[in-house]
């Protein structure tokens, strides 16, 4: 279950992320949190900070890939955190200040939107160099065992600390955590590091992994469904927010709660997805975005605040089993001078939309009901889930092309 724990470089990436990324879901609910708080309890207003905060990554992960297929990984991902860091840093300083604004908060989750949408790609194509080509399965199923544990302190610890002493202090702590995860990129030996295939320097390169990616039916099938599932179905940040706020009369603390069984149902998904071996099955993509529309839905039409608590735990798990079958099919199906570029427009399409989606279902929720988001992107998952599955069907499976 723990294999690639063995590499001591994995063990110290591990480590730092896990302290560096409960310290992102702190800021995540204090963000939200202030950004309700400052515009009087409006979900548009959410949706737009979500929307500047991944926009970057229209335009950015695909550079961010090209980057990844270049140069070192290791040193790119140092200047990354830095530019994060730097990002909460002044976020947290103007909030304790007591002069933060509205446009503060929208500017810089810009900026740390655009520190991200490269940092993604490259963070995700590293995994391979830490452990080989035969732990990456597992390398990616801790991954998301690290993200989601942290998505259940985080939220839960941020819930409490707005109530004691305010959103502020929590973008400040977040600066801290930024530490540890640049210190153990900084002490890995690079003796270690598993040496792959660079891309030389040339031109045309963001053309050349669209091309590969259009060349593959199976992969455009894969990331249409990414797409349509993430930017509609994906929306927690805004739906959680505003159900616990608008529609229960709740705070802070209960927002955090949400998102910390959302999280709990992740977490379980990921300890069952790091004891499987071997690339994903498509079959499991499919089933896990129909699992997600259906249970999604469900949740928005859950009439009680403990009833939706309970709700997210499946959900949860679902979002884990389609998040991670997508990557390990990508990673484990691409050669390795194309996989940061292929990346790149995973992270695309699974952020890309956001822009989009955010202030849509951010204006649904204002307009109809803070639960509309919720079965509307459960709805709209589901659909995109039994379409692209009536394609990949035909297709049976991916093709053998390990990677190199």
């Amino acid at each position: 279950m723990f294999a690639a724990l063995r590499e001591r470089n994995y063990r110290l990436w591990a480590s730092g992320q896990i302290v560096s990324l409960i310290g992102t879901w702190m800021q995540r609910v204090a963000q939200d949190w202030l950004v309700l708080t400052l515009s009087n309890g409006n979900a548009l207003a959410v949706g737009i900070v979500m929307a500047l905060q991944f926009g970057p990554t229209l335009v950015l992960s695909v550079w961010g890939g090209v980057l990844a297929d270049r140069y070192d990984k290791r040193r790119i991902l140092i200047m990354t955190q830095l530019a994060m860091a730097a990002s909460g840093l002044v976020l947290g300083v103007l909030d304790v200040g007591g002069v933060v604004a509205l446009w503060h908060v929208y500017l810089l989750a810009f900026a740390m939107g655009c520190a991200s949408a490269i940092d993604a790609p490259v963070r995700q194509s590293f995994t391979i160099e830490m452990v080989g080509k035969d732990l990456l399965s597992n390398a990616i199923a801790l991954n998301s065992m690290t993200f989601n544990l942290a998505r259940i302190v985080g939220p839960a610890i941020s819930g409490v600390l707005i109530t004691l002493v305010g959103t502020g202090w929590v973008f400040l702590i977040n600066v801290v955590s930024f530490a540890c995860v640049i210190a153990a990129l900084v002490w890995m030996d690079v003796s270690k590091l598993n040496v792959v295939e660079h891309a030389a320097k040339a031109g045309g390169q963001i053309r050349a992994g669209f091309r590969y990616v259009w060349e593959r039916a199976d992969l455009r099938v894969l990331l249409a469904t990414v797409f349509m599932v993430s930017t509609f179905g994906l929306n927690f940040p805004i739906s959680l927010a505003v159900l616990a706020r608008n529609s229960f009369g709740r705070g802070a603390d209960a927002y955090g709660l949400l998102s910390t069984t959302l999280a709990i149902g992740t977490l379980a998904g990921a300890t069952i997805a790091a004891r499987r071996t071997g690339p994903a099955q498509l079959g499991v993509f499919l089933g896990a975005a129909t699992a997600f529309g259906a249970l999604e839905m469900a949740v928005g039409f859950m009439p009680s605040y403990p009833l939706v608590a309970i709700a997210l735990i499946p959900t949860g798990a679902a979002v884990l089993t389609f998040t991670t079958s997508a990557m390990n099919i990508l990673q484990m199906s691409v050669p390795s001078d194309m996989r940061g570029r292929v990346m790149g427009i995973y992270m695309l399409c699974f952020l890309g939309g956001t822009p989009l989606g955010s202030p849509l279902l951010g204006q649904l929720a204002d307009i109809t009901s803070p639960r509309a988001p919720l079965v509307v992107g459960g709805a709209i998952s589901l659909v995109a889930a039994l379409v692209g599955g009536a394609f990949l069907r035909r297709l049976h499976r991916l093709p053998e092309r390990p990677a190199r």
